[in-house]
Protein backbone atom coordinates (compact mmCIF):
# COMPACT_ATOMS: atom_id res chain seq x y z
CA UNK A 1 0.00 0.00 0.00
CA UNK A 2 1.34 3.50 -0.82
CA UNK A 3 2.21 5.77 1.92
CA UNK A 4 0.16 8.73 2.51
CA UNK A 5 1.01 11.82 1.95
CA UNK A 6 1.60 15.36 4.18
CA UNK A 7 1.73 18.57 4.49
CA UNK A 8 5.77 18.83 4.92
CA UNK A 9 5.09 21.73 6.87
CA UNK A 10 2.89 19.94 9.47
CA UNK A 11 3.85 18.04 12.59
CA UNK A 12 3.41 14.29 11.98
CA UNK A 13 1.91 12.69 15.46
CA UNK A 14 1.98 9.49 16.93
CA UNK A 15 0.10 6.89 17.79
CA UNK A 16 -1.17 5.50 20.78
CA UNK A 17 1.59 5.02 23.50
CA UNK A 18 3.33 6.91 26.17
CA UNK A 19 2.86 10.66 24.24
CA UNK A 20 -0.91 9.85 24.19
CA UNK A 21 -3.08 8.96 21.07
CA UNK A 22 -2.09 11.16 18.16
CA UNK A 23 0.06 13.37 20.45
CA UNK A 24 2.32 15.76 18.10
CA UNK A 25 5.80 14.77 17.60
CA UNK A 26 8.55 17.13 18.64
CA UNK A 27 11.35 16.41 16.48
CA UNK A 28 13.94 18.38 17.06
CA UNK A 29 14.04 16.91 21.03
CA UNK A 30 13.67 13.30 19.75
CA UNK A 31 16.80 13.98 17.67
CA UNK A 32 18.78 15.33 20.20
CA UNK A 33 17.95 12.04 22.88
CA UNK A 34 18.71 10.15 20.06
CA UNK A 35 22.28 11.63 19.11
CA UNK A 36 23.45 10.79 22.96
CA UNK A 37 23.07 7.57 22.64
CA UNK A 38 24.09 7.57 18.89
CA UNK A 39 27.29 9.11 20.64
CA UNK A 40 28.06 7.01 23.15
CA UNK A 41 28.17 3.52 20.61
CA UNK A 42 30.29 4.88 18.21
CA UNK A 43 33.05 6.49 20.67
CA UNK A 44 33.46 3.33 21.75
CA UNK A 45 34.64 2.37 18.35
CA UNK A 46 37.60 4.09 18.96
CA UNK A 47 38.05 4.83 22.62
CA UNK A 48 39.90 1.51 23.34
CA UNK A 49 42.98 2.20 20.85
CA UNK A 50 44.64 4.55 23.58
CA UNK A 51 43.84 2.62 26.70
CA UNK A 52 45.44 -0.37 25.07
CA UNK A 53 48.84 -0.76 26.99
CA UNK A 54 47.65 0.30 30.38
CA UNK A 55 44.71 -2.89 29.61
CA UNK A 56 47.50 -4.73 29.09
CA UNK A 57 49.25 -4.06 31.42
CA UNK A 58 46.46 -4.79 34.37
CA UNK A 59 45.30 -7.62 32.89
CA UNK A 60 48.40 -9.09 32.21
CA UNK A 61 47.46 -10.15 28.41
CA UNK A 62 49.36 -9.54 25.18
CA UNK A 63 48.67 -7.61 22.01
CA UNK A 64 47.40 -10.60 20.00
CA UNK A 65 44.91 -11.04 22.87
CA UNK A 66 43.80 -7.08 23.99
CA UNK A 67 43.41 -6.59 20.00
CA UNK A 68 40.21 -8.66 20.42
CA UNK A 69 38.59 -6.17 22.66
CA UNK A 70 38.61 -4.25 19.64
CA UNK A 71 37.26 -6.45 16.90
CA UNK A 72 34.96 -8.53 19.19
CA UNK A 73 33.55 -4.71 19.17
CA UNK A 74 33.32 -4.06 16.15
CA UNK A 75 32.26 -7.50 14.60
CA UNK A 76 29.31 -7.60 17.07
CA UNK A 77 28.52 -4.15 15.49
CA UNK A 78 28.83 -4.77 11.92
CA UNK A 79 27.58 -8.20 11.24
CA UNK A 80 24.54 -7.63 12.67
CA UNK A 81 23.16 -4.57 11.11
CA UNK A 82 21.30 -5.72 7.95
CA UNK A 83 19.21 -8.03 10.30
CA UNK A 84 18.42 -5.29 12.96
CA UNK A 85 17.64 -2.31 10.62
CA UNK A 86 14.50 -4.68 9.48
CA UNK A 87 13.86 -5.59 12.62
CA UNK A 88 13.13 -2.19 13.43
CA UNK A 89 10.41 -1.56 10.81
CA UNK A 90 8.97 -4.72 12.71
CA UNK A 91 8.94 -3.87 16.31
CA UNK A 92 9.30 -0.28 16.32
CA UNK A 93 12.61 1.45 16.02
CA UNK A 94 11.86 3.60 19.67
CA UNK A 95 11.66 -0.26 21.01
CA UNK A 96 14.39 -1.39 19.65
CA UNK A 97 17.00 1.49 20.24
CA UNK A 98 15.80 1.14 23.72
CA UNK A 99 16.78 -2.10 24.36
CA UNK A 100 19.87 -1.98 22.76
CA UNK A 101 20.77 0.71 24.81
CA UNK A 102 20.09 -1.19 27.71
CA UNK A 103 21.99 -3.62 26.46
CA UNK A 104 25.24 -1.45 25.53
CA UNK A 105 24.67 0.32 29.47
CA UNK A 106 24.66 -2.66 30.83
CA UNK A 107 27.50 -4.21 28.84
CA UNK A 108 29.82 -0.91 29.36
CA UNK A 109 29.43 -1.74 33.62
CA UNK A 110 30.41 -5.42 32.90
CA UNK A 111 33.28 -4.19 31.04
CA UNK A 112 34.81 -1.92 33.60
CA UNK A 113 33.89 -4.66 36.32
CA UNK A 114 36.05 -7.72 34.65
CA UNK A 115 39.29 -8.80 35.99
CA UNK A 116 40.24 -11.26 32.84
CA UNK A 117 40.63 -10.71 29.20
CA UNK A 118 38.18 -13.00 27.69
CA UNK A 119 35.36 -11.57 30.38
CA UNK A 120 36.33 -8.57 28.90
CA UNK A 121 36.12 -9.30 24.99
CA UNK A 122 32.52 -11.30 25.72
CA UNK A 123 31.63 -8.21 27.68
CA UNK A 124 32.49 -6.11 24.39
CA UNK A 125 30.46 -8.52 22.20
CA UNK A 126 27.18 -7.81 23.72
CA UNK A 127 28.33 -3.80 23.83
CA UNK A 128 28.53 -4.40 19.99
CA UNK A 129 25.33 -6.29 19.58
CA UNK A 130 23.18 -3.70 22.06
CA UNK A 131 25.32 -0.97 19.70
CA UNK A 132 24.02 -2.40 16.26
CA UNK A 133 20.33 -2.67 17.73
CA UNK A 134 20.67 1.48 18.07
CA UNK A 135 22.67 2.85 14.65
CA UNK A 136 19.86 1.89 12.24
CA UNK A 137 16.92 3.27 14.53
CA UNK A 138 18.33 6.84 14.67
CA UNK A 139 18.80 7.13 10.82
CA UNK A 140 15.02 5.58 10.75
CA UNK A 141 13.40 8.09 13.12
CA UNK A 142 14.78 11.07 11.79
CA UNK A 143 13.79 9.89 8.28
CA UNK A 144 10.50 9.05 9.76
CA UNK A 145 9.71 12.32 11.85
CA UNK A 146 11.30 15.05 9.77
CA UNK A 147 9.88 16.25 6.57
CA UNK A 148 12.01 15.87 3.66
CA UNK A 149 12.39 19.65 3.27
CA UNK A 150 13.95 19.98 6.95
CA UNK A 151 15.64 16.29 6.87
CA UNK A 152 18.63 17.71 5.33
CA UNK A 153 19.54 20.34 8.91
CA UNK A 154 18.20 16.89 11.08
CA UNK A 155 20.98 15.09 9.15
CA UNK A 156 23.31 17.40 9.49
CA UNK A 157 23.41 17.40 13.50
CA UNK A 158 23.20 13.56 13.11
CA UNK A 159 26.42 13.41 11.12
CA UNK A 160 28.40 15.72 12.79
CA UNK A 161 27.32 13.29 15.97
CA UNK A 162 28.68 10.62 13.35
CA UNK A 163 32.08 12.67 12.37
CA UNK A 164 32.60 13.89 15.64
CA UNK A 165 32.36 10.47 17.80
CA UNK A 166 35.32 8.80 15.64
CA UNK A 167 37.54 11.58 16.41
CA UNK A 168 36.51 12.19 19.76
CA UNK A 169 36.83 8.60 20.91
CA UNK A 170 40.80 8.46 21.05
CA UNK A 171 40.62 12.59 23.03
CA UNK A 172 38.51 11.19 26.24
CA UNK A 173 40.66 7.62 26.09
CA UNK A 174 43.83 9.45 27.01
CA UNK A 175 42.05 12.00 29.46
CA UNK A 176 40.46 9.46 31.11
CA UNK A 177 43.26 6.72 31.66
CA UNK A 178 45.80 9.03 32.13
CA UNK A 179 43.26 10.29 35.16
CA UNK A 180 41.11 7.70 36.34
CA UNK A 181 42.55 4.77 34.89
CA UNK A 182 40.93 2.28 31.50
CA UNK A 183 38.06 1.18 33.67
CA UNK A 184 36.30 4.59 33.34
CA UNK A 185 35.95 4.25 29.72
CA UNK A 186 33.65 2.06 30.34
CA UNK A 187 32.01 3.23 33.36
CA UNK A 188 31.83 6.55 31.98
CA UNK A 189 28.56 5.28 29.48
CA UNK A 190 26.14 3.94 32.33
CA UNK A 191 25.31 7.53 34.08
CA UNK A 192 25.38 8.66 30.17
CA UNK A 193 23.58 5.21 29.06
CA UNK A 194 20.94 6.20 31.99
CA UNK A 195 19.99 9.87 30.80
CA UNK A 196 19.82 8.79 27.21
CA UNK A 197 17.68 6.31 27.82
CA UNK A 198 15.40 8.72 29.63
CA UNK A 199 15.63 11.28 27.33
CA UNK A 200 14.74 8.75 25.00
CA UNK A 201 11.74 6.83 26.49
CA UNK A 202 10.37 10.61 27.22
CA UNK A 203 11.19 12.29 23.87
CA UNK A 204 11.10 10.02 21.31
CA UNK A 205 7.95 9.15 19.43
CA UNK A 206 6.34 5.68 19.24
CA UNK A 207 6.14 5.31 15.60
CA UNK A 208 3.89 2.88 13.65
CA UNK A 209 5.00 -0.69 12.85
CA UNK A 210 4.95 -2.29 9.02
CA UNK A 211 3.93 -5.97 9.32
CA UNK A 212 6.83 -8.18 8.01
CA UNK A 213 7.63 -11.71 6.99
CA UNK A 214 11.28 -11.70 8.27
CA UNK A 215 13.44 -14.17 5.76
CA UNK A 216 15.30 -16.34 8.22
CA UNK A 217 17.24 -17.54 5.19
CA UNK A 218 18.57 -14.03 4.33
CA UNK A 219 19.73 -13.15 8.03
CA UNK A 220 21.52 -17.26 7.98
CA UNK A 221 23.54 -15.82 4.87
CA UNK A 222 23.86 -11.99 5.28
CA UNK A 223 25.37 -13.31 8.84
CA UNK A 224 28.03 -15.79 7.61
CA UNK A 225 28.95 -13.96 5.38
CA UNK A 226 29.18 -10.39 6.82
CA UNK A 227 30.95 -12.61 9.67
CA UNK A 228 33.69 -14.51 7.03
CA UNK A 229 34.16 -11.12 5.24
CA UNK A 230 34.76 -8.65 8.12
CA UNK A 231 36.65 -10.91 10.41
CA UNK A 232 39.05 -11.71 7.20
CA UNK A 233 39.62 -8.16 6.65
CA UNK A 234 39.82 -7.24 10.22
CA UNK A 235 42.34 -10.16 11.61
CA UNK A 236 44.35 -10.10 8.29
CA UNK A 237 46.98 -8.15 9.43
CA UNK A 238 47.59 -10.09 12.46
CA UNK A 239 47.37 -13.34 10.98
CA UNK A 240 50.20 -12.01 8.53
CA UNK A 241 47.24 -12.80 5.43
CA UNK A 242 47.79 -16.11 5.37
CA UNK A 243 45.97 -18.45 3.05
CA UNK A 244 43.41 -19.03 5.32
CA UNK A 245 42.46 -15.77 5.78
CA UNK A 246 42.20 -15.24 2.13
CA UNK A 247 40.04 -18.44 2.25
CA UNK A 248 37.66 -16.79 4.69
CA UNK A 249 37.54 -13.43 2.94
CA UNK A 250 36.72 -15.09 -0.34
CA UNK A 251 34.23 -17.82 1.34
CA UNK A 252 32.34 -14.47 3.16
CA UNK A 253 32.30 -12.73 -0.67
CA UNK A 254 30.69 -16.15 -2.06
CA UNK A 255 28.05 -16.52 1.06
CA UNK A 256 27.14 -13.20 0.34
CA UNK A 257 26.88 -13.47 -3.46
CA UNK A 258 24.65 -16.34 -2.48
CA UNK A 259 22.27 -13.61 -0.18
CA UNK A 260 21.90 -11.23 -2.96
CA UNK A 261 20.63 -13.98 -5.04
CA UNK A 262 18.30 -15.48 -2.71
CA UNK A 263 17.22 -11.23 -1.61
CA UNK A 264 16.26 -11.51 -6.17
CA UNK A 265 14.78 -15.11 -5.79
CA UNK A 266 13.01 -14.20 -2.86
CA UNK A 267 8.77 -13.77 -4.11
CA UNK A 268 8.00 -13.18 -0.48
CA UNK A 269 9.95 -10.36 1.94
CA UNK A 270 13.55 -10.32 1.47
CA UNK A 271 15.48 -8.92 4.30
CA UNK A 272 16.95 -6.44 1.66
CA UNK A 273 14.46 -5.37 -0.80
CA UNK A 274 17.07 -5.26 -3.73
CA UNK A 275 14.46 -2.80 -5.04
CA UNK A 276 16.42 0.00 -2.75
CA UNK A 277 19.31 -0.10 -5.18
CA UNK A 278 16.64 1.08 -7.94
CA UNK A 279 17.32 4.56 -6.73
CA UNK A 280 20.58 6.20 -8.20
CA UNK A 281 20.85 8.43 -5.43
CA UNK A 282 20.52 5.38 -2.65
CA UNK A 283 23.54 3.76 -4.39
CA UNK A 284 25.41 6.01 -4.72
CA UNK A 285 25.43 7.19 -1.17
CA UNK A 286 26.39 4.10 0.08
CA UNK A 287 29.78 4.11 -2.17
CA UNK A 288 30.49 7.39 -0.85
CA UNK A 289 29.94 6.91 2.93
CA UNK A 290 31.80 3.14 2.51
CA UNK A 291 34.82 5.66 1.09
CA UNK A 292 33.87 7.91 4.56
CA UNK A 293 34.08 5.01 6.64
CA UNK A 294 36.94 4.21 5.08
CA UNK A 295 38.65 7.75 5.21
CA UNK A 296 37.50 8.50 8.78
CA UNK A 297 39.45 5.16 10.64
CA UNK A 298 42.79 4.99 8.50
CA UNK A 299 43.78 8.62 9.03
CA UNK A 300 43.43 8.50 12.33
CA UNK A 301 46.56 5.99 12.97
CA UNK A 302 49.71 7.40 10.75
CA UNK A 303 48.36 10.73 12.52
CA UNK A 304 48.40 9.13 16.40
CA UNK A 305 51.58 7.26 15.54
CA UNK A 306 53.51 10.51 13.84
CA UNK A 307 52.27 12.79 16.90
CA UNK A 308 53.35 10.32 19.16
CA UNK A 309 56.60 8.82 18.25
CA UNK A 310 58.30 11.51 16.01
CA UNK A 311 56.40 14.56 17.90
CA UNK A 312 57.31 13.05 21.23
CA UNK A 313 53.98 13.78 22.30
CA UNK A 314 51.70 11.95 25.21
CA UNK A 315 48.68 9.93 24.39
CA UNK A 316 46.34 12.74 25.15
CA UNK A 317 48.35 15.59 23.38
CA UNK A 318 48.53 13.81 20.33
CA UNK A 319 44.22 12.96 20.76
CA UNK A 320 44.04 16.83 21.40
CA UNK A 321 45.70 17.42 17.93
CA UNK A 322 42.00 16.50 16.39
CA UNK A 323 39.96 19.09 18.35
CA UNK A 324 39.97 21.55 15.57
CA UNK A 325 38.37 19.06 13.53
CA UNK A 326 35.58 18.42 16.04
CA UNK A 327 35.11 21.84 16.50
CA UNK A 328 34.88 22.94 12.61
CA UNK A 329 32.71 20.13 12.12
CA UNK A 330 30.13 20.53 15.05
CA UNK A 331 29.97 24.65 14.06
CA UNK A 332 29.18 23.40 10.59
CA UNK A 333 27.18 20.61 10.83
CA UNK A 334 23.37 22.61 11.10
CA UNK A 335 23.86 25.49 8.72
CA UNK A 336 25.23 22.56 6.22
CA UNK A 337 21.87 20.63 6.63
CA UNK A 338 20.01 23.95 5.90
CA UNK A 339 21.96 23.80 2.77
CA UNK A 340 21.09 20.34 2.30
CA UNK A 341 17.18 21.01 2.07
CA UNK A 342 17.96 23.73 -0.42
CA UNK A 343 20.87 23.09 -3.09
CA UNK A 344 22.00 19.39 -4.60
CA UNK A 345 23.44 17.61 -2.15
CA UNK A 346 25.89 16.61 -5.10
CA UNK A 347 27.41 20.03 -4.49
CA UNK A 348 27.37 19.93 -0.77
CA UNK A 349 28.55 16.80 -0.24
CA UNK A 350 31.71 17.46 -3.29
CA UNK A 351 32.73 20.31 -1.22
CA UNK A 352 33.54 18.06 1.94
CA UNK A 353 34.80 15.27 -0.13
CA UNK A 354 36.94 17.60 -1.88
CA UNK A 355 38.25 19.10 1.42
CA UNK A 356 39.20 15.60 2.60
CA UNK A 357 41.70 14.49 0.14
CA UNK A 358 43.51 17.90 0.26
CA UNK A 359 43.79 17.94 4.08
CA UNK A 360 45.20 14.63 4.52
CA UNK A 361 47.85 15.10 1.16
CA UNK A 362 48.48 18.75 3.28
CA UNK A 363 49.11 16.92 6.07
CA UNK A 364 51.88 14.29 3.98
CA UNK A 365 53.44 17.13 2.97
CA UNK A 366 54.13 18.59 6.18
CA UNK A 367 54.72 15.56 9.02
CA UNK A 368 58.40 16.03 9.13
CA UNK A 369 60.89 15.96 12.49
CA UNK A 370 60.52 18.46 14.63
CA UNK A 371 57.26 20.15 12.07
CA UNK A 372 55.51 22.87 14.55
CA UNK A 373 52.22 22.11 15.75
CA UNK A 374 50.53 25.04 14.19
CA UNK A 375 51.68 23.59 10.51
CA UNK A 376 49.63 20.53 11.46
CA UNK A 377 46.54 22.58 13.03
CA UNK A 378 45.93 24.14 9.51
CA UNK A 379 45.22 20.84 7.53
CA UNK A 380 43.52 19.26 10.75
CA UNK A 381 40.93 22.39 10.91
CA UNK A 382 40.15 21.83 6.61
CA UNK A 383 39.93 18.27 7.74
CA UNK A 384 37.16 19.27 10.06
CA UNK A 385 35.11 21.93 7.52
CA UNK A 386 35.66 18.19 5.03
CA UNK A 387 33.79 16.65 8.15
CA UNK A 388 31.18 19.62 8.15
CA UNK A 389 30.24 19.22 4.73
CA UNK A 390 30.27 15.39 4.21
CA UNK A 391 27.87 13.34 6.25
CA UNK A 392 24.78 15.62 5.79
CA UNK A 393 24.15 15.37 2.48
CA UNK A 394 25.05 11.56 2.19
CA UNK A 395 23.04 10.87 4.73
CA UNK A 396 20.25 12.71 4.23
CA UNK A 397 20.45 11.38 -0.02
CA UNK A 398 20.45 7.90 1.08
CA UNK A 399 17.42 7.71 2.58
CA UNK A 400 15.25 10.82 0.83
CA UNK A 401 12.98 8.96 -1.36
CA UNK A 402 12.77 5.72 0.52
CA UNK A 403 8.92 4.45 1.11
CA UNK A 404 8.87 4.85 4.86
CA UNK A 405 7.79 1.06 5.08
CA UNK A 406 11.66 0.56 3.91
CA UNK A 407 13.38 3.35 6.50
CA UNK A 408 14.93 0.36 8.77
CA UNK A 409 16.04 -1.74 5.97
CA UNK A 410 17.65 1.38 3.97
CA UNK A 411 19.11 2.62 7.30
CA UNK A 412 20.65 -0.89 7.96
CA UNK A 413 22.44 -1.04 4.83
CA UNK A 414 23.90 2.40 4.76
CA UNK A 415 25.37 1.78 8.53
CA UNK A 416 26.48 -1.78 7.47
CA UNK A 417 28.39 -0.46 4.43
CA UNK A 418 29.65 2.73 6.70
CA UNK A 419 31.06 0.12 8.71
CA UNK A 420 32.66 -2.30 6.53
CA UNK A 421 34.05 0.79 5.06
CA UNK A 422 35.58 1.70 8.24
CA UNK A 423 36.69 -2.02 8.90
CA UNK A 424 38.85 -1.80 5.39
CA UNK A 425 40.26 1.51 6.58
CA UNK A 426 41.70 -0.22 9.73
CA UNK A 427 43.14 -3.26 7.70
CA UNK A 428 44.40 -1.32 4.59
CA UNK A 429 46.41 1.71 6.77
CA UNK A 430 47.70 -1.29 9.10
CA UNK A 431 49.56 -3.11 5.88
CA UNK A 432 50.08 0.09 3.88
CA UNK A 433 51.94 1.29 7.15
CA UNK A 434 54.24 -1.89 7.76
CA UNK A 435 55.19 -1.87 4.24
CA UNK A 436 55.72 2.05 4.08
CA UNK A 437 58.14 1.23 7.46
CA UNK A 438 59.93 -1.94 5.69
CA UNK A 439 60.70 0.75 2.65
CA UNK A 440 61.92 3.69 4.59
CA UNK A 441 63.45 1.88 7.39
CA UNK A 442 64.58 -1.41 5.46
CA UNK A 443 67.14 -2.28 8.22
CA UNK A 444 65.18 -2.48 11.10
CA UNK A 445 62.98 -5.60 9.61
CA UNK A 446 60.09 -4.60 10.97
CA UNK A 447 61.02 -4.32 14.69
CA UNK A 448 58.38 -2.23 17.00
CA UNK A 449 58.85 1.22 16.97
CA UNK A 450 56.64 2.60 20.53
CA UNK A 451 59.31 3.48 23.08
CA UNK A 452 57.09 2.75 25.82
CA UNK A 453 57.70 6.20 27.22
CA UNK A 454 55.50 9.41 26.81
CA UNK A 455 56.53 12.40 25.83
CA UNK A 456 59.82 10.68 24.26
CA UNK A 457 60.13 10.64 20.47
CA UNK A 458 61.85 8.20 18.85
CA UNK A 459 65.62 8.23 18.04
CA UNK A 460 66.93 10.87 16.15
CA UNK A 461 68.41 8.24 13.51
CA UNK A 462 64.76 6.89 12.40
CA UNK A 463 62.65 9.51 12.95
CA UNK A 464 63.16 10.91 9.19
CA UNK A 465 62.16 7.51 8.05
CA UNK A 466 59.52 6.76 10.09
CA UNK A 467 57.56 10.32 9.40
CA UNK A 468 58.25 9.85 5.68
CA UNK A 469 56.06 6.51 6.65
CA UNK A 470 53.22 7.76 8.21
CA UNK A 471 53.09 10.71 5.92
CA UNK A 472 53.13 8.00 2.71
CA UNK A 473 50.60 5.81 4.40
CA UNK A 474 48.03 9.48 4.97
CA UNK A 475 47.85 9.17 1.23
CA UNK A 476 45.91 5.82 0.66
CA UNK A 477 42.41 7.45 2.78
CA UNK A 478 43.35 10.47 -0.02
CA UNK A 479 42.75 8.29 -2.59
CA UNK A 480 39.51 6.26 -1.36
CA UNK A 481 38.40 9.71 -0.81
CA UNK A 482 38.50 10.66 -4.30
CA UNK A 483 36.51 7.66 -5.25
CA UNK A 484 33.85 9.55 -3.01
CA UNK A 485 34.07 11.86 -4.77
CA UNK A 486 33.37 10.59 -7.94
CA UNK A 487 30.13 8.97 -6.39
CA UNK A 488 28.51 12.03 -5.11
CA UNK A 489 29.26 14.47 -8.15
CA UNK A 490 26.81 11.97 -10.15
CA UNK A 491 23.78 11.97 -7.43
CA UNK A 492 20.51 12.60 -9.20
CA UNK A 493 18.65 16.33 -8.39
CA UNK A 494 15.96 15.36 -5.30
CA UNK A 495 12.46 14.80 -5.91
CA UNK A 496 11.90 18.07 -3.38
CA UNK A 497 14.43 20.24 -5.31
CA UNK A 498 12.64 19.70 -8.87
CA UNK A 499 10.03 22.32 -9.77
CA UNK A 500 7.59 19.85 -11.90
CA UNK A 501 7.87 16.84 -9.13
CA UNK A 502 6.01 17.33 -5.44
CA UNK A 503 7.76 15.43 -2.59
CA UNK A 504 7.96 11.76 -3.18
CA UNK A 505 5.16 9.86 -0.78
CA UNK A 506 7.77 8.08 0.93
CA UNK A 507 9.34 11.38 2.22
CA UNK A 508 6.92 12.62 3.38
CA UNK A 509 6.32 12.24 7.48
CA UNK A 510 4.10 9.15 8.90
CA UNK A 511 0.85 10.39 10.16
CA UNK A 512 -1.17 9.03 13.05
Amino acid sequence: MAEAVTDPTTAPTSPPGPHGAGAPVRPWPALWALCLGFFMILVDSTIVFVATPAIMDSLHTGVNSVVWVTSAYLLAYAVPLLVTGRLGDRVGPKALYLAGLTLFTASSLWCGLTGSIAMLILARVFQGLGASMMTPQTMAVITRIFPATRRGQAMGVWGAVAGAASLFGPIAGGVLVDNLGWEWIFFVNVPVGVVAFALAWRLVPSLETHVHTFDLRGVGLSAVGMFLLVFGIQEGQSWNWSAGIWAMIAAGAAVLAVFVRWQRRNTGEPLVPLTLFRDRNFTLANVAITTVGFAIIALSFPIMLYAQEVLGLSPTRAALLMVPTSVLSGVLAPFVGKLSDQYHPRWIAGIGLSALPASLLWLAAVMRPHAAIWTLLLPIALLGVANGFMWSPISTTVTRNLPMSQAGAGSGVYNTTRQVGAVLGSAAIGVMMQSRLSAELPGLHGRSFVTGAAGQPLPEAVQHGFAAAMAQATVLPALVALLGLVAVLCFARPGHLRRDVREPAGSAPVPA
